[in-house]
């Protein structure tokens, strides 16, 4: 696996979050409704994880394992709490995709990302910013005797604390996973929570879920009401019937038991099952066109192809619901091998294909015997640890004292604590802040008023940079460029933090449509720190973007050699060369090959500029990363 490397510096305060869904046709009014609350321009307070390379090398990485006679299950706390083996004894099968390497690709709401397992998602539409960090772990020995392991975070994004107490009881066919979110805020917050497994995909591999219809949707058009079994002239519910990347979001009856099932060829697969709460149940698939199978290659090179069957808070991925002040939300989730009859759950016979599944499920874990578990469930979840295996970040350290601090309510930590060794150079400065200690700059962010008027308190560069950053990040154009100008006109300030003012201020003069003025500024933080990839990057990018290719060419002749921006760089220079009318010179970039490590899902810039300087050919099926 690839090293993550270090954090992307820049802060992330411009309005750029892509929505990927439009809602069509057949779409009832409520859920529509849900897809427009909650929705936010930017990740801000996290930094972007995209200093990794695609050069893998051997690593260790503490896991935990749970085992009984019937299943073995392996926890990855260091990468997200990721479930990374689900393996069945009796069948000798893995009941989710994994393998030996996992690959680092820009994927999530902090880019970095790997394919592979099941994942817990928190916060907007997307792959958690948690993916690919620690997080709180330890071993929770309760009185009754159950034996959990439990993993837990403060979400920045939404200002709440999730958990995830994981148990595989002795012979039980199934393991356990039950799931609190906790709101201590005064005020309501837009929730969003998926559990995404990813599962191996054969020839013969089918989802099944109790509904006729779904909420779909092929990432090119709108999402409209379809029929997975029979879509677009084919049944999606056979995972290689898909030409193309597809979303289904199944609309189960909210009287049916709430489960998703993907079955092999012997019937075998992963089953998730829930209590009701979790409504949504989906199937993701890449499809079967160059691009997908691109896609899969990229992501899980030499590993076989791989689909998601997901559960989720609400019906769809474009939605947020709204957590109530205070609220505690709780539910259990289920996995293990649903084990149908591939005669039936393969059959032409939709309806009856369901009915054995759920049948055959109700036989594996029956559902009164599930939803009878989570009183045991939030009860359990305040069961102090018994083990620390390890720390998360020392966020939740901060926000703790914040609210100490303010007056404001907080949750019971006796579950789930935060504890000052998870405190780094991170958090170290904030914490300062709250202490009465003059702020002397952090390479880290914080959002939010309180935050604003510690910082409007102080009187030094640093501090007004900050405050400009909070301000711009909530879009508070006006307010961030004037403190931006102020750190920009002052004397003694760290020429990293006057880089960073420069490029502030050229992205909000630059979402203004002051675009000359704009690139002006971001060509003054390339100037000001150089030695900062990231700086030239966006200014390269930025630049193309809003009509001046000639300055973005110029711009590249001071690009590194090494380092995990080179494949970017070196494609953003054939862009600037194609758009400059240096069109043979742009082409022999490519032909000599250009690989870029945080290529963005779906993005398939690279075939199309090689459509454009080389007409006539086709283009290489390593640069076809399209999903339509």
């Amino acid at each position: 696996m690839a090293e993550l490397g270090p954090l992307n510096p820049l802060p992330v305060v411009a309005a750029e979050l892509d929505q990927p869904y439009t809602v069509g046709e057949g779409v009832p009014e409520d859920l529509q409704a849900s897809a427009r609350y909650g929705v936010v321009p930017n990740v801000y307070p996290y930094l972007m994880q995209d200093g990794y390379s695609r050069d893998a090398a051997p690593k260790e990485l503490p896991a935990v394992v749970l085992e009984n006679s019937k299943l073995k299950v392996t926890i990855i706390p260091a990468l997200g709490g990721r479930i990374w083996e689900l393996f069945h004894k009796a069948t000798g099968k893995q009941l989710l995709h994994t393998h030996d390497a996992p690959q680092l690709a820009n994927i999530a709401l902090r880019k970095a990302w790997f394919a592979g397992g099941l994942e817990w998602n928190i916060g907007t539409r997307g792959h958690s910013p948690t993916s690919c960090d620690p997080l709180h772990t330890a071993i929770v020995h309760t009185p009754d005797g159950k034996h959990i392991l439990r993993v837990w975070e403060y979400e920045r994004l939404r200002e709440v604390v999730f958990q995830v107490d994981m148990w595989l009881p002795a012979d039980s066919d199934v393991l356990f996973a039950a799931v609190r979110l906790r709101n201590p805020n005064e005020h309501d917050v837009p929730m969003y929570w998926w559990s995404n497994a990813a599962i191996p995909e054969t020839d013969r591999t089918r989802v099944i879920a109790p509904a006729d219809e779904a909420f779909g949707s092929d990432y090119a058009t709108d999402i409209t009401r379809v029929r997975p079994t029979d879509h677009e002239g084919y049944d999606g519910t056979w995972l290689v019937n898909s030409p193309h990347a597809a979303d289904f979001f199944f609309d189960i009856d909210p009287s049916e038991r709430r489960w998703v099932a993907a079955v092999d060829d012997d019937g075998d697969g992963l089953a998730m099952l829930s209590t009701g709460l979790l409504r949504g149940k989906k199937l993701f698939v890449w499809g079967q066109g160059q691009g997908g199978k691109r896609w899969q290659e990229w992501l899980s090179p030499g590993a076989g192809p791989y689909a998601e069957i997901q559960a989720g808070l609400a019906q769809t991925q474009f939605e947020h619901l709204v957590m109530p002040a205070g609220a505690e939300w709780a539910w259990v989730e289920a996995y293990g091998n649903g084990h149908l009859d591939p005669k039936t759950s393969h059959g032409s016979d939709w309806d009856a294909a369901v009915a054995h599944a759920g049948e055959r499920l109700e036989q594996l874990l029956p559902h009164e015997e599930l939803e009878a578990m989570l009183p045991a469930a939030i009860n359990d979840a305040d069961v102090p640890p018994s083990k620390m295996l390890l720390h998360g970040s020392g966020w939740g350290v901060v926000e703790r004292a914040r609210r100490l601090k303010t007056g404001k309510g907080w949750v019971d930590e006796s579950g789930t604590p935060f504890v000052d060794e998870s405190v780094t150079a991170e958090q170290e400065p904030w914490l300062g802040l709250l202490h009465g200690t003059t702020f002397d700059g952090a390479p880290s962010f914080v959002a939010g008023a309180d935050w604003e008027e510690l910082l409007a308190g102080q009187d030094s560069p640093e501090a007004t940079f900050h405050l400009a950053t909070v301000m711009h990040a909530r879009q508070d154009l006006a307010g961030a460029k004037a403190l931006y100008r102020e750190v920009v006109a002052a004397g003694d300030v760290r020429p990293l933090t006057k880089a960073l003012a420069h490029r502030g201020l050229g992205l909000a003069l630059l979402a203004e449509g002051q675009d000359a003025d704009g690139l002006v500024e971001l060509r003054n933080g390339v100037e000001t720190d150089p030695s900062t990839t990231a700086f030239l990057t966006e200014a390269v990018t930025l630049s193309i973007r809003h009509g001046d290719p000639a300055k973005a060419l110029e711009l590249t002749d001071s690009a590194p050699k090494e380092g995990a921006a080179v494949g970017r760089l070196t494609f953003l220079r054939a862009l600037a060369l194609a758009r400059t009318g240096k069109a043979t010179e742009a082409a022999a970039i490519l032909r000599e090959g250009v690989e870029i490590p945080d290529l963005r899902e779906g993005e398939d810039a690279i075939a199309a500029l090689w459509e454009e300087v080389c007409p006539g050919e086709p283009v290489p099926a390593a640069y076809q990363f399209g999903m339509h």
